[in-house]
């Protein structure tokens, strides 16, 4: 996945993140969020290429405007307390790429690999995610969070129909998820860590066998080795559980925030959001039902017919992970 030399670069991401999460000032956190930033944009410029040359530097200028609007609202915390609140609040959204900051993470999303698409809607949200959390103190920001929810999981489920790249597909599910994690970092730490925690397992998964396959469209993966059934089931359950379709694993932690929202009578915005997750399973079920349909080697229109072969236990042991959910009704029974 990364030259060796690389691997300098993600402990100093680590570490970027680790710095961010446990400082106890505002300029402690910029510090870790500038680490974490200058140890990313080598992992995306991993070869000379316009592309992700294009992509390092829409990265790096739009968290650099993060950056700046975050370091000079800390400065101000003295002075206007709450307006500076507030603005560290929209450069973190910014940073994050929740709506209606959203417009750079598909265009970012588009020129990366598996890898760092994987770390980039992962471990980069992290911080950001986690110096939200401390802000939640304050109900107008609580009630703005609550409001860019709204909107991330609106654009979210509508941008990604009628796409036919699995790129922009998984940026647009990302926004889409970042708005369950928002609404749960409104009302507790301890939801939105577990659910932060399930989707990277999920995403873990989905981008390791498109990782395998080097697949980036919809056209590309009917085309690729996707005659093996085995890939096939994979990544059909793989979207299924990322959809959060019961009995999967991605539907554990929605079934945990719907239970908190309607004991905190917080109707509005989970109308909104269980709105968007039918929308998002709509364009998970198109790939999915292209994927079942290629189970048929008479129906497959491939040219050459691959018969199913092994592949690696690796790929599965990532994706067994989709399927714990479905032991869930035996924790109900031994109780």
């Amino acid at each position: 996945m990364f030259p060796t030399s690389y691997f300098f670069f993600l402990l100093t991401l680590f570490l970027g993140s680790i710095i961010s999460i446990s400082s106890t000032s505002w300029f402690g956190a910029w510090i870790g969020l500038e680490l974490n930033l200058m140890s990313f944009i080598p992992l995306i410029a991993l070869k000379m290429n316009p592309l992700f040359s294009e992509a390092a530097l829409k990265y790096f200028l739009i968290q650099a405007l993060g950056s700046v609007l975050f370091i000079s609202s800390g400065f101000l915390f003295l002075s206007f307390s709450s307006f500076s609140l507030l603005s560290i609040f929209l450069a973190l959204l910014l940073k994050l790429g929740g709506a209606p900051f959203h417009f750079w993470f598909p265009q970012v999303m588009e020129g990366l690999k598996w890898p760092q698409i994987f770390l980039l809607s992962t471990i980069q949200k992290l911080a950001p995610m986690t110096l939200i959390s401390y802000l939640m103190t304050n109900t107008i920001l609580i009630k703005i969070t609550a409001l860019s929810a709204i909107l991330s999981a609106l654009i979210g489920s509508l941008g990604g129909l009628n796409l036919t790249l699995l790129r922009k597909i998984i940026a647009f599910s990302s926004i889409n998820h970042l708005s369950w994690m928002l609404m749960a970092i409104s009302i507790s730490d301890t939801s939105w860590l577990f659910y932060f925690l399930i989707y990277s397992f999920i995403l873990l998964s989905i981008t390791s066998v498109f990782h395998k396959l080097q697949t980036f469209s919809l056209s590309s993966l009917i085309q690729s080795d996707q005659s093996s059934i085995f890939h096939a089931l994979i990544i059909s359950l793989n979207f299924l559980s990322l959809s959060g379709l019961p009995p999967m694993t991605g539907f554990i932690p929605k079934w945990i925030i719907i239970q908190i929202m309607l004991n905190l009578n917080l109707f509005v915005p989970l109308f909104f959001l269980l709105l968007s997750t039918l929308i998002t399973l709509y364009f998970y079920l198109r790939i999915v039902i292209v994927l079942i349909l290629l189970f048929n080697p008479i129906l497959n229109f491939n040219m050459k017919y691959k018969s199913a072969s092994s592949s690696p236990s690796s790929l599965f042991l990532k994706s067994s992970f989709n399927f714990a959910g479905l032991f869930l009704p035996l924790y109900f029974i031994f109780i």
